[in-house]
């Protein structure tokens, strides 16, 4: 008690040089700032993290399973198999092409899917998407297009639509591609580079023009309970399958963007890291001076009985309050605005008529997740570098001799 009440008086006490202050403010103040960026930094990558499970992968096929040669039958009952998986939650049909949408001439490429409307909702988010309808109004010979390929080609609500589908198992090579004449009910509007490539249609409509039964298809797709184990579970799972096909999983055509979000979680952390480092250990400068500054109170200690373990404490607790004091602000900052840099963002390039995020990522919003154990990492990193900061001038200060000091006085 004696060493808290000596440190904030020392704190408090206006004899400091102007020197010794400006030091202590400014290694405070950069502990402040460290950790608000760090906060709003991870916050971000968070973000992103999060809207990538929730909205890419929720959307994108988990697990899928695609037949390399002969399409695979009685789909019915593979969907099954892969039900009974424990880590599987739902699995359906779906037939995946190349196809060019065509529209008054004008051609535009696009990934074509034949869902059954009845239960590609179980595996895909896609529906929360859909404007000017619904993923059950699916019915053969209608259309859904990415908003960005509607766009692109004028088209609107009940426009009439062509498709040109190749057919990879025609008996001959250089078959004809398949045109399918579609009306569009609705358009996928995601913000994201989906809106450019997806079109959906009825599985019948796909099962027609590639001459399969009402049973075949040529792929099955899967949701799984914990999508950053999807490879595994989909090895496991697409053992039960007694057709030949390829195991694919998301960390094949998104892996490297969930690979990047990590890697920059990593650089961001290590960067501000240093930051805060630093700015900690400005505390060894500031607090070495205050020592040099201090030597007659701590001699006057000294004779008055006070022990080593008294000055180390009172100026260790000084350097570690001058961090505390920074984190605490910072941290108090860094939550505000991590919790409102979504409208902020919004905000700022509403007016100005441009966003950095559009067409480049999968989300057209800067995204913010606050994570507790994040803030808490972040202060116990800022406490132990302050408490190693600290050491060496309280340590100085319990070297004081009285005598020397008190004699030249």
């Amino acid at each position: 008690m004696l060493s808290l009440y000596l440190s904030k008086r020392f704190r408090q006490s206006k004899q400091k040089i102007g020197f010794v202050s400006l030091l202590s403010k400014a290694s405070t103040l950069g502990v402040m700032l460290g950790v608000a960026v760090l906060i709003i930094a991870l916050s971000v990558i968070n973000g992103f993290e999060q809207q990538l499970e929730e909205r890419l992968l929720s959307v994108v096929p988990q697990v899928s399973y695609q037949a390399p040669y002969d399409p695979i039958d009685d789909w019915q009952v593979k969907v099954s198999l892969l039900n009974q998986h424990p880590r599987i939650v739902a699995a359906a049909p779906e037939i995946n092409l190349t196809a060019m949408v065509q529209f008054k001439g004008q051609l535009k490429a696009a990934q074509l899917k034949g869902v059954q409307p009845s239960i590609h909702t179980e595996v895909s988010s896609v529906s929360r998407y859909i404007q000017g309808g619904n993923l059950d109004e699916l019915a053969p010979g209608s259309l859904i297009l990415g908003n960005r390929i509607a766009e692109r080609l004028n088209l609107n609500i009940g426009d009439k639509v062509s498709l040109l589908v190749a057919n990879k198992h025609a008996k001959q090579p250089l078959a004809a591609p398949k045109r399918m004449s579609t009306t569009l009910i609705g358009v996928v509007n995601m913000g994201g580079p989906i809106d450019e490539s997806i079109a959906l249609v009825n599985l019948a409509d796909l099962q027609s023009a590639l001459g399969l039964k009402p049973n075949q298809t040529t792929g099955l797709r899967a949701k799984v309970q914990d999508v950053f184990d999807a490879h595994q579970i989909a090895m496991t799972a697409g053992s039960r399958l007694p057709d030949l096909v390829y195991v694919n999983s998301w960390f094949r055509t998104q892996g490297s963007l969930y690979q990047d979000i990590q890697m920059v979680r990593t650089i961001v952390f290590l960067v501000v890291f240093l930051i805060i480092a630093v700015a900690s250990f400005n505390i060894v400068s500031s607090m070495v001076m205050e020592v040099k500054e201090k030597q007659a109170n701590i001699a006057i200690l000294k004779t008055m009985g006070a022990k080593d373990r008294t000055i180390f404490a009172t100026f260790a607790m000084q350097g570690v309050g001058y961090a505390l004091i920074g984190a605490l602000f910072g941290t108090v900052i860094g939550v505000l605005l991590a919790i409102n840099l979504p409208d902020l963002f919004n905000a700022i390039f509403s007016q100005s008529g441009s966003n950095p995020l559009a067409g480049v990522y999968f989300v057209e919003f800067l995204p913010s997740k606050l994570v507790w154990s994040d803030i808490l990492i972040t202060l116990g990193v800022t406490f132990i570098l302050a408490v190693l900061a600290s050491v060496y001038p309280a340590w100085q200060a319990t070297k004081t001799e009285p005598a020397s000091v008190l004699g030249n006085s």
